[in-house]
C-alpha cells in the first residue's frame, strides 16, 4: 500500500508540482491549503508524514509544527517545512519546535523526492 503524504501548502502552481511528482514516485498525496484547519486534515488523512509551508493563510506553519510535536499521535511524524524565507532565523525555529527537515523554495524535483524518501525511511 502507498504510503501518504500530506501537503499543507496555498500555493496551487506549488500544490500542483509537489503533486504530480511524489504521485509519480508511487505516494498517495492528499492536500490542504489553510493553517487553521490543518490539524483537522491531519486528523483525516493520517499522513505518514508531512510537507508543510511556513506561510499559509489565517496559521502559521509554526505554529501547526509547535501543535503537531505537543499532540501524542502526531509526535514523531516526519515534517520537512518548506519556505519562501530561507533565514537562518527561520530555520532555527524550525528545529526548535522540532521539524525534521527544512527545504527553501525554490527546490529541486530531486532534492523533494530524496528529502521525503528519506523521512519515509526514518
Amino acid at each position: 500500500m502507498a504510503k501518504t503524504v500530506l501537503l499543507i501548502e496555498d500555493e496551487p502552481n506549488i500544490v500542483e508540482a509537489i503533486r504530480f511528482l511524489l504521485a509519480r514516485d508511487g505516494w498517495r498525496v492528499e492536500t490542504h491549503g489553510r493553517g487553521d484547519t490543518a490539524m483537522d486534515a491531519v486528523a483525516k488523512h493520517r499522513p505518514d508524514l508531512i510537507v508543510l509551508d511556513v506561510m499559509l493563510p489565517k496559521r502559521s506553519g509554526f505554529d501547526i509544527l509547535r501543535d503537531l510535536r505537543a499532540a501524542e499521535d502526531t509526535r514523531h511524524l516526519p515534517v520537512m517545512m518548506l519556505t519562501a524565507r530561507g533565514q537562518s532565523k527561520d530555520r532555527e525555529m524550525a528545529e526548535q519546535y522540532g521539524v525534521s527537515r527544512f527545504m527553501t523554495k525554490p527546490f529541486s524535483n530531486t532534492e523533494m523526492l530524496d528529502a521525503v524518501r528519506e523521512l519515509a525511511e526514518a
